[in-house]
């Protein structure tokens, strides 16, 4: 497999320069800033008291907006505000006609200023977007003057080939022209104005980044360069199609390789982007996780990351993890270093003050200030981007609003908060019930709660009357496109299964198996690892499971190829491939809803969990 193309269109703007590559802040938002050590360099010190000699560069980052130009629903589309007298507010947000309009006013009044993004741009999309291959959200992150994003690893999700054709445009070689021009042709698909920065993604066979590694910003004699990298480990989390014949690094060996060539190139002020993140103590978005009794702030797998990477590194953009935080983590010398990540969905954007000093060609570490702030609903929208949201809703709109099932309240999935989800029940069952028609001996279905990206709304939406349950909907919470497979499993293998949910690479953060009704068991997290599981507590129908037993299995295509850390499950053997999974819970919907009669939601009460 060859390279990813280099990206070669000038930028629209004419005070953004792209440089050669080498291969109003909401109520209650807390600004963290960058305290000031004993040992820190006092060129730092005399730059911030020379105001002529540095420059102020605005830095405004998102992460993880997966396509969701119009408001994401129920709690996908809150985010939590903690007030003065410590209580939590929840407040609406996202939405891609607010972000451009928090964007643009926010680089009001700022001359410097560079817009950054951590990954998952694109993919796990709603219906509107991911219909057309993303086409629309790349669209819409143009129109919003995005000058540079990393690589997530959802943006692997259709291959490099297709990332190719993101970056450097081109109608989708199976589905063709979306659009036509006004002589009836295919409007080709521009591509990316912004550069996808990969620099940790290599070919396998030549050994070279497959997309541009960084990437310098320059203004009136300001640069910054920018380092971006995805998670190392990216082929755990999509499926092997998607990554077939790339090679994945280590993020700090990467991200330190590429300052350095930075470095000697006289580019002393660096941004690392990367699709890799944390979670914070509080759900609260203006959390002053620098305060103190604090706690440590953020854990997870950015924190030794940050750690590792050089202090060549002035400040961290991240994402993956869907969480909202701006906290310090020292450097390998032991000085603070801002550490960002904006939420998802564009409900937040994250504003950074950089200190240039024009002498040093470096950021002014100690005078770093970041916060975070909504993406409020009761902004103007931007005109551009409804007319934008209007002509792309016109082409999905006889796919988008046809019905599929009729709820009787909302079905939590993505937003339920607990480790079993009552969506994550009802896609067992539709799972199940699919697989029982392709073979009447399958037993049980397992769904992985990643694949689950939102929630049914009961709520009307539009034109949509109250408990319909459209297309667009249903696409929305399954997008992959993933089939249901049905395999064979003994259950010793099964319980295996059942154990690295919560061990191995889960253990810090479990990824909890839905799971169909009538398949239950215990969780004990007091104990650690595969100890959670609680082994006689695993059961099928009231018995036992039996580890010398063999079980027909059904689980999407995602999952049966060992997907997010379930090696044991990708051993299955007799594997039959079933419908996609989208079609497997449209049908389930339509053969047991009714306007008449709606499907209640599920009890989720098949997973026990102990505290």
């Amino acid at each position: 497999m060859s390279g990813i193309p280099q990206h070669r269109r000038p930028r629209r703007r004419t005070t953004r320069v792209l440089a050669v590559a080498a291969g109003i802040a909401t109520a209650g938002a807390l600004a963290a800033a960058l305290p000031a050590s004993a040992g820190q360099d006092g060129r730092d010190a005399a730059a911030a008291k020379d105001k002529k000699r540095t420059v102020d560069v605005q830095l405004l980052s998102f992460n993880d907006f997966h396509g969701n130009l119009k408001p994401p629903a129920g709690s996908s589309g809150q985010v939590v505000e903690k007030q003065h007298d410590g209580t939590e507010k929840k407040i609406d947000a996202g939405g891609v006609e607010y972000l451009a309009t928090s964007l643009r006013t926010a680089r009001e009044q700022h001359p410097y200023s560079v817009t950054a993004a951590a990954g998952d741009l694109i993919g796990a999309s709603p219906l509107l977007s991911g219909l057309f291959h993303d086409e629309p959200t790349v669209e819409a992150m143009n129109k919003l003057d995005l000058d540079v994003t990393s690589v997530g690893n959802h943006e692997f999700d259709e291959g490099a080939k297709e990332l190719a054709r993101i970056q450097n445009g081109g109608c989708h070689p199976k589905d063709g022209c979306y659009e036509k021009d006004k002589h009836g042709k295919g409007k080709k698909f521009e591509g990316a104005d912004y550069p996808y920065l990969a620099a940790n993604v290599t070919d396998e066979k030549s050994g070279k980044p497959v997309l541009k590694p960084y990437w310098v910003w320059k203004h009136k004699g300001v640069k910054v360069g920018f380092i971006g990298v995805t998670l190392e480990g990216t082929p755990d989390i999509v499926s092997a199609d998607g990554i077939k014949g790339l090679k994945f690094h280590d993020e700090i060996e990467t991200v330190n390789k590429y300052a350095k060539i930075l470095d000697k190139q006289g580019v002393k002020s660096i941004v690392t982007l990367i699709h890799e993140g944390g979670s914070p103590a509080s759900q609260a978005y203006n959390y002053d996780c620098d305060s103190p009794g604090a706690g440590d702030g953020i854990s997870g797998p950015i924190t030794d990351i940050a750690k590792g990477i050089t202090p060549k590194v002035d400040a961290i953009v991240t994402g993956h993890t869907h969480q909202a935080y701006v906290c310090t983590v020292p450097d390998p010398s032991g000085k603070p270093r801002m550490v960002t990540s904006a939420s998802s969905y564009g409900k937040l954007y994250t504003d950074t003050t950089l200190t240039y000093d024009r002498r040093t060609k470096d950021i002014v570490r100690t005078s770093v200030r970041s916060a975070n702030h909504v993406v409020s609903r009761t902004q103007p929208k931007a005109a551009d981007m409804t007319r934008l949201i209007g002509r792309w809703d016109k082409l999905a709109a006889p796919i988008a609003n046809k019905p599929v099932g009729f709820i009787s309240g909302d079905i939590a999935g993505r937003g339920a908060g607990t480790p079993e989800s009552p969506l994550g029940d009802l896609i067992s069952d539709a799972q199940l019930a699919h697989a029982k028609s392709l073979d009447p001996e399958a037993d049980l279905a397992l769904m992985n709660p990643g694949g689950i990206r939102s929630d049914l709304v009961h709520k009307a939406s539009g034109s949509e009357g109250d408990g319909v349950v459209t297309y667009g909907e249903a696409f929305t919470v399954q997008p992959f496109s993933n089939t249901v497979n049905l395999v064979d499993l003994t259950g010793a293998q099964l319980l295996t299964g059942l154990r690295q949910q919560v061990s191995g690479p889960n253990e810090a953060s479990p990824k909890i198996l839905q799971v169909s009704e009538g398949f239950t068991y215990t969780l004990d997290m007091t104990k650690s690892g595969a100890d959670r599981v609680v082994a006689d507590s695993v059961r099928l129908n009231g018995k036992a499971i039996d580890p010398n037993a063999t079980y027909r299995v059904a689980m999407n295509s995602f999952l049966a190829g060992g997907g997010d850390g379930f090696a044991e499950l990708g051993k299955g053997t007799k594997p039959l491939v079933g419908a996609d999974d989208l079609k497997a819970l449209n049908d389930y919907l339509t053969a047991n809803s009714s306007a008449g009669k709606p499907l209640a939601p599920p009890k989720a009460d098949r997973i026990t969990v102990v505290r």
